[in-house]
């Protein structure tokens, strides 16, 4: 029997409970800062929290052990971070984090066209049809509630 600890959905629920509360975190500990120096600030807290896990679990692995696709996609994978993180804090520093968190969160649709597109991944109907229209309709309500033009929220089901 797993312990709920080995369940991937306890390690998928926890992603969403920390990114509720860096959304929260963020929006306080931007404010009267510049966001690009709050996120550097953010990433150096994060490497130091990671090389101690690392250190203190032992799981040191030689880097001549990863090969030279997994080193590019993993940059890339930083790269993606960092200017995510970057454009987050901005609009957490020009936004509501009620209002910026449900647009980044347009992300869980466009995981799924990426994976489908550049990963060959299949979907199913039932795979598009929770994630999409949910989140285009709460993007949509957000984008109106700024005032964005050309959103019709009565055709948007």
């Amino acid at each position: 029997m797993k312990t709920w600890s080995a369940s991937w959905l306890f390690w998928a629920l926890l992603p969403a409970i920390f990114a509720a509360l860096t959304a929260i975190f963020a929006k306080i500990g931007v404010a009267n800062t510049n966001s690009d120096l709050a996120t550097l600030f953010r990433t150096v807290v994060i490497a130091v929290i990671l090389a101690a896990i690392f250190a203190l679990t032992k799981q040191y692995q030689p880097p001549a052990s990863m090969s030279t696709r997994t080193y590019v996609f993993l940059a890339l994978s930083g790269i993606a971070t960092g200017a995510s993180w970057l454009c987050y804090f901005r609009a957490l520093e020009l936004g509501e984090a009620s209002r910026v968190t449900p647009v980044d969160k347009l992300s869980i649709v466009l995981v799924a066209v990426f994976g489908v597109a550049l990963m060959g991944e299949r979907l199913t109907s039932a795979n598009w049809l929770g994630p999409v229209p949910y989140r285009l309709r709460r993007a949509a309500r957000r984008l109106q509630g700024l005032g964005a033009p050309g959103i019709d929220l009565e055709h948007a089901h």
